[in-house]
């Protein structure tokens, strides 16, 4: 999977699953200098998400991350 797919796919599961409202998911998105893996940091540290929802994310990306990957 691209790296473009994976942030589609980290976005619908914010939006989808966290219900992450989609003015905090664009606020965030305005920040295009910074490397898309502090897109859950920066999330948390405005105060757009809760700890567990941190959690529930960096666990997601962790699942979506290891299932990507090719095994030989």
């Amino acid at each position: 999977m691209s790296t473009l797919e994976q942030n589609q796919q980290l976005v619908k599961f914010l939006r989808q699953e966290l219900k992450i409202p989609d003015e905090s998911i664009a606020l965030v998105q305005r920040h295009p200098e910074l490397p898309y893996s502090s897109f859950p940091m920066l999330l948390w540290r405005y105060g757009l998400i809760t700890l567990s929802q941190l959690e529930c994310i960096f666990d997601w990306l962790d699942h979506s991350l290891s299932s990507s990957t090719i095994n030989f």
